[in-house]
């Protein structure tokens, strides 16, 4: 796949990106006035038709930077979608995510006459199946539910004309990338494909070398390292002393809205209800909560009536909230590159934040693999109430030599092996 990487493009108003004027129109209303970089740099080349490759992590502005474009390329060729159709397909991985993102296809194009749908598990099929069958002009979805509406000869792409896949990294985290092929194989050979993912894995980079032809790359945050503006500190505390540290933490006025990461679905549920007993607003959300107490959590928690939102990265992956303070990592993850997906929660649409790590005796080396892939060491807090007192000294700084890199690989490759797990497979049969 030869592609061309887009160097940085210096615009500074959405005026200048030759945007429609009901696109305008509903930028304004959401008050979006400059681009950020991806923005910037893809906008250009999708109303151009090309094809993309987005290196770019959530909280770039990425869902507005293929909305856009596709809004505008839909409406200035005007067509009526055939029956049980869509002429432009957005496969995200999660529920949540599919629900933002149709929101924001709505949103900009609100001023279009345009119809969209979104197709996600977890909910009844009949709705989904009635909003398709005159056909739209944009379908969200995840692929499990799609592709079983496609078995069901519910849903095709004989007319589609625009596929994006986003969040690649986290499909094939969830072990989509089976039904991903499997619909891809079906569509028109004819298209524009964009695809999207914060991190490029070998399977990734192999999946776009095989749906792109010629695309622009447009990198806007280099691949694994974290985001710049966060305040990243570690805590070294006993395990059993966890659930005591974060309530301490949260007495900081300063934390107006945290999400806190738990590595199971139990201890998300056990966390919340200790917060709620400490009369700290809590919700929990994980893959065995229905699609509507997920979307009541996330809407408390939007909101300002829940304060703290305990998640595990199944569930969170799809959380794309501003004004989230304070990312929480009650658990460390033993996957490194989660830590990078987890803080991004924080520290979006310019602003900064802080992220916090618990770290037990018996997470030190995932901390050593966090800040291997970093490249950078994490702030120690020294003076909170459950300090160890023998602590360990700080994991050496992070050394790429060639002797160091067959350990790492070997280690990681164990826990991919391991990937997507037991939660993961009960995800992707919901979805």
């Amino acid at each position: 796949m030869a592609n061309t990487k887009e160097p940085l493009t210096v615009i500074s108003s959405f005026s200048e990106l030759a945007l429609i004027e009901p696109l305008q129109r509903a930028l304004a209303a959401e008050d979006y006035r400059t681009p950020t970089p991806i923005q910037a740099q893809a906008i250009p080349h999708l109303l151009a038709g090309r094809d993309l490759l987005g290196v770019a992590q959530t909280g770039t502005g990425k869902t507005a930077a293929f909305a856009l474009p596709i809004l505008q390329r839909l409406a200035e060729r005007r067509m009526a979608p055939a029956p049980k159709s869509a002429r432009a397909l957005v496969l995200t991985p999660t529920r949540e995510l599919a629900l933002q993102i149709d929101d924001s296809f709505r949103r900009y194009g609100r001023h279009l006459p345009l119809r969209q749908a979104v197709i996600f598990g977890g909910v009844g099929q009949q709705p989904q199946v009635a909003a398709m069958a005159r056909g739209v002009d944009v379908l969200v979805a995840t692929p499990g539910r799609l592709l079983d509406l496609m078995n069901q000869r519910h849903v095709r792409f004989d007319g589609l004309g625009i596929l994006v896949l986003d969040e690649a990294d986290r499909m094939l985290d969830m072990g989509f990338i089976r039904d991903v092929k499997r619909i891809i194989a079906t569509l028109p050979r004819e298209r524009q494909t964009l695809l999207f993912s914060a991190t490029m894995p070998g399977d990734i980079a192999e999946l776009a070398q095989s749906v792109l032809h010629a695309p622009m790359k447009v990198e806007v945050t280099p691949v694994s390292s974290t985001v710049e503006r966060i305040d990243q500190r570690v805590l070294f505390v006993d395990g059993g002393e966890k659930r005591a540290l974060l309530a301490a933490v949260l007495r900081d006025p300063k934390i107006a809205r945290a999400l806190v990461f738990a590595r199971t679905k139990h201890g998300a549920d056990r966390i919340a209800r200790d917060l709620e007993r400490g009369n700290v607003r809590a919700a929990a959300i994980h893959g065995n909560k229905s699609q509507g107490a997920r979307q009541r959590a996330l809407e408390s928690f939007r909101g300002g009536h829940v304060r703290v939102l305990v998640a595990t990265d199944i569930a969170a992956r799809g959380i794309d909230i501003d004004g989230i303070t304070h990312v929480i990592n009650f658990d460390l993850p033993n996957v490194p590159e989660s830590y990078v997906h987890r803080i991004g929660r924080t520290a979006r649409a310019g602003s900064s934040g802080v992220a916090l790590s618990f770290c037990s005796a018996e997470e030190r080396d995932f901390l050593r693999d966090i800040e291997r892939l970093t490249r950078r060491r994490l702030a120690v807090v020294e003076d909170h109430p459950f300090a160890r007192r023998d602590r360990p000294a700080p994991a050496p700084q992070p050394q790429r030599t060639d002797a160091a890199r067959p350990q790492g690989r070997q280690r990681h490759k164990r826990w991919r092996h391991k990937r997507p797990g037991a939660g993961a497979v009960a995800e992707r049969a919901r979805a």
